[in-house]
């Protein structure tokens, strides 16, 4: 087990949603393994004119986050975890001068050891990283000749190229890019983590794993919700950018990367930055009006109960032409991958929340068992990321009996199954990896751009084409009929259920 050093952690933007419902939750199931050095100290920094009691209250005490794990404990022990939460209020906004906060901290680190050490969460609005990065850099609290300084910056990284590239100067010109770790909690789930070590840990799949023996890749992401809240934040941002342009070609990059020399970080973020640009860019407009789909989700009715359209969602406008599904086909261009097509597709308001990479293998050349029904029953490697995570790998077997009947059985691992491991939280995963200098699983700022250089052109066609299309599927079903025209000769997506075994041909909502 890696050592962490003595630190602290200084959460911008803690007043907000994100530090109740997912930072400090992490940070106390990590207390509670006893993963936190003991020199460990929390100082929240937000416009929130908050006592450090109110904040223990708001995020320990009172939290409903937090409400069901503290009945289990001793009070004594909460009490404890509490005490290294503290607060700072910075005034009317993050631009306000630093003085306070920097002799804030300065005096925490006194009291409590934590040895110069540095950790800046950025849970804030993107248009502030770079103020934020900036003031901190006044009062030299970038500076490393005293322990360590690191940046933690929320997505979105930019909304297009050109203003990822503006954000990573804008912080590069305050701190060093080793400093900055830029988050994307899919990668701390444990399922995609698991990508790299089935593909290079596995003689059966990495011999396998290249044009000659697959036939293309599928990855879904389906969400069973809409917009909820979020209809202002989304109506500027759609499936897009919100979901394809960093979670999914990050599980892209997994599976298209080379194997790394070894596991050290830059290693494996130096290969993950080769797949991205070995991804062929669709510039024309033919292509691109061949190879992508977006719609919207419209009102239906879902167990009796009437489902709000997209345009009808608060804080949407009654004209939006946003997307709530993306559907894209495209190629890598590389040997490994040359000529296999990759669909991927993210969506609102499916049949059911899931998210999982499907490679599907070439049927063997010599078929002896043509008229089994065989033929449209490939091998599958199924790696679920959410829920019910695991693998699964489907292949054909005989049927008892006369003659050479095959079906398709099951082979599968469940993470569940796993009684005696606890499996960390994203968040818990990726803060503990920054305490410990790991950026294995933090995005790099030419990653952040080469995914730009993929989506870009989609963007500004959706935006300008002449014959983009918006097509329209009611809420609770798998997307648009014509996305099944995408996948050329294959016919249609694999549409899952919830459990990872389940494979039907539809879904029934109930």
């Amino acid at each position: 087990m890696k050592k962490t050093d003595s630190q602290m952690l200084i959460i911008f933007g803690a007043s907000g949603d994100l530090t109740a419902r997912k930072l400090i939750p992490a940070l106390f199931n990590l207390y509670i393994a006893e993963q936190l050095p003991d020199n460990f100290v929390v100082l929240g920094a937000s416009r929130s004119n908050l006592s450090d009691e109110e904040f223990r209250g708001k995020v320990v005490y009172d939290s409903t986050y937090l409400k069901e794990k503290i009945k289990e404990l001793d009070k004594k022990q909460v009490e404890d975890f509490a005490n290294k939460l503290f607060y700072e209020d910075l005034g009317d906004d993050y631009a306000s001068d630093y003085e306070g906060l920097s002799k804030r901290i300065e005096t925490l680190n006194d009291s409590h050891d934590t040895e110069h050490n540095y950790m800046f969460y950025l849970s804030t609005p993107p248009s502030i990283v770079e103020t934020v990065a900036k003031n901190l850099s006044e009062y030299n609290l970038n500076d490393e000749s005293k322990g360590f300084k690191r940046l933690i910056v929320e997505k979105p990284f930019g909304y297009n190229l050109e203003t990822a590239k503006n954000l990573n100067n804008g912080l590069q010109q305050y701190f060093k890019e080793p400093q900055i770790y830029r988050i994307d909690h899919y990668l701390g789930k444990e399922t995609v983590q698991n990508l790299l070590v089935t593909r290079f840990s596995n003689s059966i799949f990495e011999p396998l794993w290249n044009r000659n023996y697959i036939h293309h890749v599928e990855i879904t992401n389906a969400e069973s919700v809409g917009v909820e809240k979020r209809g202002g934040y989304y109506d500027k941002s759609g499936a897009l950018r919100d979901m394809f342009q960093n979670h999914l070609l990050q599980i892209v990059s997994l599976v298209v990367m080379e194997p790394p020399i070894g596991d050290q970080p830059e290693e494996i973020r130096n290969e993950k930055v080769k797949a991205l640009k070995s991804l062929r860019v669709m510039r024309d407009e033919q292509t691109l009006f061949n190879n992508t789909i977006r719609a919207q989700y419209v009102s239906s009715e879902i167990d009796g109960e009437k489902v709000k359209g997209y345009r009808e969602e608060d804080g949407v406008d009654p004209n939006s032409t946003t997307e709530t599904y993306a559907a894209i086909k495209f190629f890598v261009d590389n040997w490994r991958w040359h000529g296999v097509p990759f669909y991927v597709r993210t969506a609102k308001r499916m049949p059911t929340k899931v998210t999982e990479v499907i490679i599907h293998f070439k049927t063997p050349h010599h078929q002896i068992f043509q008229d089994s029904g065989v033929n449209s029953k490939d091998n599958k490697l199924i790696i679920r990321i959410q829920p019910d995570e695991g693998i699964l790998v489907k292949f054909g077997v005989k049927v008892p009996g006369q003659g050479f009947k095959v079906e398709r059985a099951n082979l599968d691992f469940y993470y569940s199954s796993l009684a005696q491991t606890y499996v960390m939280e994203a968040y818990e995963r990726l803060l503990l990896d920054a305490m410990q200098g790991d950026a294995t699983l933090y995005a790099r700022a030419d990653e952040v751009e080469a995914a730009w250089e993929f989506v870009d052109p989609i963007l500004d066609y959706w935006k300008n084409g002449k014959d983009v299309r918006m097509y329209g599927y009611a809420a609770g079903v798998w997307g648009p009929e014509n996305a099944d025209e995408l996948i050329d000769d294959l016919g249609f997506w694999r549409n899952p259920g919830k459990n990872l075994a389940d494979d039907p041909g539809y879904c029934v909502i109930c």
